[in-house]
C-alpha cells in the first residue's frame, strides 16, 4: 500500500490530507505537526480569537482524522528526509518512509534583528499560543508598542484597541502597509486607527528594544525612549526552510517548486506559505504568497499532483484584512501597473484597478465596511484570470455593473 507523508500540519497540510480522501486516495497518510493542537486557521489569531481567547478555529474536528484514516501526530517535527531512500526522520528517532512526501511546513514569525529571543515583554505572533499568551497585556490601562506597521502588525493594533490598552506602531518606511497596499487605502486604514486613538509613527529607526523586570524600552533613532508594559514584534514571516536545505532541495524565497508543486526532489511537493512558484498569470514570475486562501488552494492542489494529476498553479493571489469594521481586499499583484483608476460603492468604499501598459488588469485593492468591497473584488478577480482589458471609463462607471466586463 502507498504511504504519503505530510510535513506541516497547518492550514495547507491538513487541507492536503483530507482533499487526498476526497480524491480516492486509500493508501496509507501521516500527518505531522510540531504543535500539540491539531491542525487550526491563523487568521483569526490576530483578530477576535486574541480577543476572545477561545480555542482555535479547527480545520477539522480530531475524530475526522481518525475517520478518515489520517495518522495525525502532534507535538513532533521532522528532523531529516532522505530524499534517496525516501525516509522521514521523526523527532522522537522514529523513520517513516514514503511514496510521496509533501512539505507544508509554513512559516515563522521574522524576528526584529539585534533581538536573539523573545521574553515576557517582548512577543511575537505566530500560534495559538502565542496569541493567548498576549492577551492578559493587553488590558486597559496596559501600553503595546507595536513594531511593525503592516498586516499582522495593524489588525494586532485594532485587536488592542479593541481590549482597552494604549497602543503604539512603529514603522520604519515612511507609511504603513507600504508593500503591496495602494497608498489610498493604507491612508483609510491610517486615520481610522488615529480616530482610534492608536498613536502610528512613521518612518522611524529602532536603536535597540530593551526588555526590564516591569517593562519594556523601544529606543528609536532621534534619541526618544518609548515605553511599554509589552513590545509586540510584527514584522512579517520567513519560509521555514531549514529542513529542505538540509535535504538538498532547491531554495529560492521559499522551497522552490515548479508550476506543479514539485520541488528538486524526486516525489517530494511543497506547497502554502513555505514555498516559492512561477506564477503564469504574470509571465512566471515567481512569488511566495502567504495567505490562508493560498494554503487551502495549494494543498487541494499538492493532493491532486500527489495522485498524478500534473495541474498547474492557476490561482489569483487574494488577499485580505480585518481591522475594526474594515476590510480590505486585494486580488493579484499590482507590481508593473501603470495605470490605477477609481471606483467608489458609496459610504466611502472605494476599489483602485490597476493596469499595465496594455490596459490589461493586473490587481484590484479594495476598502469598506463588512462585505461592501467583496462582491466586486471577486468579479474583478476572474477579470485578472481571464487577463481582460476592460473599458477604462467601465471600470470607474460604479453603475456599470463589473459582471457585464466579464462577458465584453
Amino acid at each position: 500500500m502507498l504511504h504519503f507523508v505530510i510535513i506541516g500540519a497547518g492550514e495547507c497540510g491538513a487541507r492536503a490530507a483530507f482533499a487526498l480522501r476526497e480524491k480516492g486516495f486509500n493508501g496509507d497518510i501521516t500527518l505531522i505537526g510540531a504543535e500539540p493542537v491539531a491542525p487550526y486557521e491563523r487568521p483569526p489569531l490576530s483578530k477576535e480569537g486574541l480577543v476572545l481567547a477561545h480555542e482555535p478555529k479547527f480545520v477539522a474536528a480530531l475524530e475526522r482524522y481518525a475517520d478518515q484514516r489520517i495518522d495525525l501526530r502532534l507535538a513532533t517535527h521532522a528532523t531529516d528526509i532522505d530524499p534517496i531512500g525516501k525516509v522521514v526522520t521523526l523527532s522522537d528517532g522514529e523513520q517513516l518512509s514514503y511514496d510521496k512526501l509533501l512539505l507544508a511546513t509554513g512559516a515563522s514569525a521574522r524576528s526584529f534583528p539585534g533581538i536573539v529571543g523573545t521574553g515576557e515583554r517582548i512577543r511575537m505572533l505566530r500560534t495559538h499560543a502565542d496569541a493567548t499568551g498576549l492577551r492578559p497585556a493587553l488590558l486597559p490601562g496596559r501600553h503595546s508598542a507595536i513594531i511593525g506597521g503592516g498586516f499582522i502588525g495593524l489588525e494586532l493594533a485594532a485587536t488592542a484597541r479593541k481590549l482597552g490598552a494604549d497602543v503604539t506602531v512603529i514603522e520604519g518606511l515612511p507609511r504603513v502597509l507600504k508593500r503591496g497596499v495602494p497608498e489610498a487605502v493604507a491612508e483609510v486604514i491610517t486615520q481610522r486607527h488615529r480616530d482610534e486613538g492608536v498613536d502610528i509613527r512613521c518612518g522611524e529607526t529602532i536603536v535597540a528594544v530593551e526588555e526590564a523586570a516591569t517593562g519594556a524600552i523601544v529606543r528609536l533613532g532621534d534619541g526618544q525612549e518609548l515605553s511599554a508594559d509589552l513590545v509586540l514584534i510584527g514584522i512579517g514571516a520567513q519560509p521555514n526552510v531549514a529542513l529542505a536545505e538540509k535535504a538538498g532541495l532547491a531554495v529560492d524565497n521559499g522551497i522552490a517548486v515548479n508550476e506543479r508543486l514539485e520541488t528538486s526532489g524526486a516525489d517530494i511537493y511543497a506547497a502554502g506559505d513555505c514555498c516559492s512558484f512561477p506564477l503564469a498569470l504574470y509571465g512566471g514570475r515567481r512569488v511566495r504568497l502567504e495567505s490562508w486562501r493560498n494554503a487551502q488552494e495549494q494543498g487541494t492542489l499538492a493532493a491532486a499532483n500527489l495522485l498524478g494529476a500534473g495541474d498547474s498553479i492557476s490561482a489569483v493571489p487574494w488577499f485580505w484584512s480585518d481591522q475594526y469594521d474594515l476590510t480590505l481586499q486585494i486580488a493579484g499583484l499590482a507590481d508593473g501597473a501603470t495605470t490605477m483608476l477609481r471606483r467608489d460603492l458609496g459610504e466611502g468604499a472605494f476599489i483602485l484597478f490597476h493596469l499595465d501598459e496594455t490596459g490589461r488588469l493586473l490587481a484590484a485593492s479594495g476598502i469598506g465596511r463588512g462585505n461592501a468591497v467583496a462582491r466586486d473584488i471577486r468579479l474583478a478577480e476572474m477579470l485578472i484570470a481571464a487577463r481582460a482589458h476592460p473599458d477604462p471609463e467601465a471600470l470607474t462607471a460604479s453603475h456599470v455593473k463589473l459582471k457585464s466586463l466579464l462577458a465584453a
